[in-house]
């Protein structure tokens, strides 16, 4: 909020004071990073890159191997 403290501004002038100031607001905000690309071992494309083998016939009992 701007307060004219002293004098009388016309809008004309008023309306330039206030461009200054947006404009040197405007100014020193910083411009915003941008976004850290993600790990590359979480990428689901380097998951994916070969099909999978189809189960061979005995795949049902090869599910669980006791350690």
């Amino acid at each position: 909020m701007i307060k004219v403290v002293r004098g009388n501004p016309t809008p004309e002038e008023l309306a330039a004071a206030v461009a200054v100031v947006q404009a040197r607001a405007a100014g020193a905000a910083e411009p915003a990073a941008p976004p850290a690309p993600g790990p590359e071992w979480s990428a689901p494309a380097r998951i994916a890159r070969t099909r999978a083998p189809m189960p061979g016939p005995r795949a049902w009992a090869r599910t669980y191997w006791p350690v």
